[in-house]
């Protein structure tokens, strides 16, 4: 596999940006950082070792959700019980979804 995505410009999230599995409707945890071809979670739910997940989250820029597919790549327990860093690649993003990713990661604001 290749890393190239791992060298994507990230933006980091200072605030609480939750993430909910659109299958199950339960939030699963906050966004540590992003970028267009994945993410940092700090989880709060049990994750399955390299499954596929449905995610969506809301853009702060407009208020509007961000669904997209997500392959967890890796777990790291944290020391506080229930909790775990978990790294997620991006899949199935709509043209949409990207562009606005692409928009937000890459604002001044970044």
């Amino acid at each position: 596999m290749s890393s190239d995505f791992r060298k994507r410009r990230r933006r980091d999230i200072d605030y609480d940006l939750p993430v909910t599995d659109t299958m199950t409707g339960a939030v699963v945890g906050r966004i540590g950082n992003l970028s267009e071809s994945g993410m940092l979670l700090l989880s709060s739910a049990h994750l399955v070792e390299d499954a596929l997940y449905q995610f969506q989250f809301e853009h702060p820029g407009d208020g509007e959700p961000i669904e997209l597919g997500a392959h967890l790549l890796w777990e790291d327990h944290k020391d506080a019980p229930g909790t775990a860093w978990a790294g997620f690649r991006f899949i199935g993003v709509s043209e949409d979804a990207a562009r606005r990713l692409r928009t937000w990661i890459e604002s001044d604001a970044a």
